[in-house]
Order: structure tokens, then sequence, then C-alpha cells
């Protein structure tokens, strides 16, 4: 099955697992017993396991490639392919009743230098009736569900070309150091940007740089768990013609932390000027 397709039907799952975690959302809920956190940890509601258990058992049955990012970690072999299955992502938002939260599916290939890279990227928003998939060399659309039916377009990121008058995204952790480093650079960045948003989670505020909502985001420290919700998001930034580099430049490292940066490809250079003379 060519990537494109693959796409399409993988995103069919994540819609269909959409309803599930919607449902569970509106559901009367005491959000203190449905969290837990620990050191290093993301907080992860218990439908989670019921979600990722559905999306696995419905991408196995759909295509099971050489099997799952996570579980294969040591045993990935060049020209291998695997899939990357998110929990929620922007699970506070989830069990206080924001819309803002996202399902993740991202589907990684191996190269004959034993680099990995994402191929294949759905984020789907199921409150907001978005979602948003792309795959290598394909482009990058949206589906928007409205009144009338769903409405397919095809996005690229904004056409501003300076920090002046843009809007910028950010995001941050709950650890404080990383928090504080992040708030200084924002601090130092007032004034330029029409508006400075935290709205989140990472994989919402990076597809909407590729559809031109936001024209940059940065975050100081993505960790391990955020890997699902960042490489969906990533192809699909790259597919619109978006840029998503780390803070220096370099490429993504997909086995641990990084800082990223994603803009329309226009106005990196003066946001990097924040990111860098930090």
């Amino acid at each position: 099955m060519e990537l494109r397709e693959l796409a399409m039907q993988a995103a069919t799952i994540a819609v269909e697992a959409g309803r599930h975690a919607l449902q569970d959302q509106i559901n009367p809920h005491d959000p203190r017993s449905t969290l837990a956190i620990g050191q290093g940890t993301q907080f992860t509601p218990d439908i989670d396991t019921r979600l990722i258990r559905y999306c696995r058992t419905k991408i196995a049955a759909l295509d099971p490639m050489d099997g799952f990012w996570e579980e294969e970690a040591g045993n990935r072999c060049p020209g291998g392919r695997y899939w990357c299955l998110g929990h929620i992502d922007g699970p506070v938002n989830y069990v206080r009743n924001m819309a803002e939260w996202t399902l993740t599916i991202s589907l990684f290939a191996v190269d004959e230098k034993d680099h990995a890279s994402p191929v294949l990227g759905i984020v789907h928003a199921p409150v907001l009736g978005l979602t948003y998939l792309a795959a290598k060399g394909e482009g990058a659309i949206r589906i928007r569900r409205t009144i009338v039916g769903d409405k397919r377009e095809k996005i690229i990121p904004s056409t501003m070309t300076s920090l002046n008058g843009s809007v910028v995204s950010f995001g941050m952790s709950y650890f404080p150091n990383e928090s504080e480093k992040v708030l200084q650079i924002v601090s130092r960045m007032a004034g330029k940007p029409a508006d400075i948003k935290r709205v989140g989670p990472v994989s919402l505020d990076l597809c909407r740089v590729a559809d031109g909502s936001y024209d940059a985001y940065f975050e100081p420290a993505l960790h391990s768990w955020d890997i699902p919700a960042v490489s969906a998001a990533a192809v699909v930034v790259r597919e619109a013609k978006g840029t998503l580099w780390r803070w220096d430049g370099g490429h993504v490292r997909w086995e641990g932390r990084n800082d990223v940066v994603a803009t329309n490809g226009l106005i990196a250079e003066d946001l990097n000027a924040y990111l860098i003379g930090r």
C-alpha cells in the first residue's frame, strides 16, 4: 500500500479512536482521581491504555510493518518500518474538559545507515473536528468536520517574513528549570510578535505552524515520551513546506530529548536570535 493511502487508512483509525476518547471525556469524572504523575513521566488518563490497545489492534490489521517503535528499540533494522502510537497528547487539557488534545500516529522508516525518521504522520483533534495527515513526498492536508460534511484542504505555512507582527507559540513542561528558560525567552521577545501563545499540546501547535495559524513554535525540552506526538506532527510540518529543527540547526533526535523550533521558513533567523542568545 502506498504511503498516501496508508495515511488515509491510519487517519480513519485515529478518528474512530477519537470518538471513544471524546465519549470518555464528556462523561462525569473527578480530575483528581484520573491523573497520575511521577518524576520523568507524563500525565496519563486511564483511557490511554484502552486507546493504545485499540489503535494497535487496528494498525496491525491494516499493515503490521516491522513492529512498533518502542517495542523494537535495539532491534530495528535498515529498511525497516515501525509504527509509533501516541498516548493522548495534552492529557491535562483532556482531563480538564478542554478542547485542545490530540491522538497521534506516525510511521518511522530506517535507512541503510540505520538512521530513523518519520515518513507518515496523523494528528487528530476530536473536539476541534480537525485531522492533519501527511506522508513523505505527498504533501500535507487538513480535514475539517463541518455541518455540511468533511472538508479536505491542502495546507501551507504563513508568508509572514518578520517576527514583528507575527503569532508565535511556545511550549514548556512542569519541570521548573525547563520552564524558567523558556519564560525568559518569551519575556525578551515580548513586544515583537502580535501575540505569543501558550495553548498546546505540541502536536497541535506544530500543525498550526504547518497550516499558517501560527508563524512559529518553540520548546526548550521535549522528552522521550513526546516522540510519538512530535514525530507525527513533524511530517505534517515538513510536507507543508515548513521547517522543524533543533535550536542549533541540527536534526531532531528521535531517541531522546530535544529542543525544537518550527517556523514557516521565513522568520527563522529573527526567532533564532532569541533562542541561541538565551
